[in-house]
């Protein structure tokens, strides 16, 4: 099985920027999922305040997985950054990787 990319595209309000960063730090810091291979946040250029969560799983099976996983404080932080985003800007995508066979 290949692996899974999901993407997360937003626009954080201007005057959230470091409170955004500083739930980042501490999101990459429990984001520690069976099957996560990578967790990255960009910013996208010449976007002020564009930001892209990019989650790379190791197959289809460690992302649906993920996506039925409880933690409690993943669920707050993730909640914190929804409430710092401008309305209607957050765009999801999920990549799967074309396999060889």
């Amino acid at each position: 099985m290949g692996k899974v990319l999901l993407s997360i595209r937003y626009e954080i309000q201007s005057d959230k920027k470091d409170e955004y960063l500083s739930v980042i730090k501490e999101l990459k810091n429990v984001l520690k999922t069976d099957g996560l291979e990578s967790y990255s946040v960009y910013e996208v250029k010449g976007k002020a305040n564009n930001f892209e969560e990019i989650y790379t799983y190791s197959s289809a099976q460690a992302y649906e997985e993920a996506d039925d996983s409880e933690n409690e404080r993943i669920n707050i932080l993730i909640t914190k950054i929804s409430d710092m985003t401008v309305d209607n800007s957050t765009k999801y995508s999920t990549l799967y990787e074309i396999s060889e066979n």
